[in-house]
């Protein structure tokens, strides 16, 4: 059995909890550790599992909404901890050192083996060193993750065929983006090609990869600015022609409810 939960979503923090259970053991990943450790503690227990059982962490890139409190994490409970060689060399100083010996590097298309579950890493177009996202499966089901993506790459694409069930960027809406408070400088990085996806472009990628047997869809890391549940159900509800209310959003705070694949 694969399933999957969101502890939160966007610019305030991310955190995804999967789960992949064998018979009577249960594998547990975090994937990003972008909430303040206190939080993330007691979001766990809400989950219905604690720190102490995590299995290992996976760090999608180097932006502090996804490795925030990632050191801190390690620290306390000694998590095998797992990154891009690239995503090391953006944060690695004196005060990671230490922890070292809990590192493992990942490379795009090289499975990590983690009890019952099987993690694919694959690159996507963001303004980070060496951002990876994830195919997670338990051998039968698969999920794919995918947020902080500039564009609808074709390897993405590649990556995320025959899914069960996505978590999706769906970041902003162009226009309430163009008319908000952000400085010009900001406006071109969310919407250029290595920034963030809009509404459009993620129904887009949904389109390509929508398939008869992907039955969930949970829209991600909403700017809370510039977006708003509404067009973004709107937009994915478009590609996988169905109802807007078929389409779960991931809240920035309380994430979402569990979900079986």
């Amino acid at each position: 059995m694969l399933r999957f939960k969101s502890l939160g979503s966007g610019s305030s923090g991310n955190a995804t909890l999967v789960e992949a259970q064998s018979g009577v053991h249960t594998t547990r990943l975090l994937i990003d550790c972008g909430i303040r450790l206190r939080d993330l503690e007691a979001r766990l227990i809400e989950a219905g599992t604690c720190a102490e059982d995590l299995d290992a962490i996976f760090i999608t890139h180097e932006h502090g909404d996804h490795i925030g409190c990632a050191r801190s994490f390690i620290k306390r409970y000694s998590t095998p901890l797992w990154m891009s060689q690239g995503t090391w060399l953006a944060v690695c100083d004196d005060a990671w050192l230490p922890h070292q010996r809990l590192l493992n590097l990942a490379r795009d298309g090289n499975t990590i083996e983690i009890g019952a579950l099987q993690a694919l890493p694959f690159t996507v177009p963001h303004d980070a060193r060496e951002p990876l996202q994830l195919r997670c499966s338990d051998g039968n089901r698969h999920l794919g993750l995918a947020t902080d993506l500039g564009h609808p790459s074709a390897h993405m694409v590649s990556s995320l065929q025959s899914c069960h069930a996505l978590l999706l960027e769906a970041n902003h809406d162009p226009e309430m983006l163009q008319a908000s408070s952000y400085p010009s400088f900001l406006k071109q990085r969310v919407a250029g090609p290595w920034g963030h996806l809009a509404n459009h472009a993620a129904a887009e990628l949904l389109a390509r990869v929508k398939h008869k047997d992907l039955n969930f869809v949970l829209a991600a890391h909403l700017s809370e600015r510039n977006n708003t549940p509404e067009l973004a159900r709107a937009s994915l509800s478009k590609a996988m022609q169905c109802a807007p209310l078929d389409i779960a959003v991931a809240d920035p705070i309380t994430g979402s409810a569990w979900v079986q694949v």
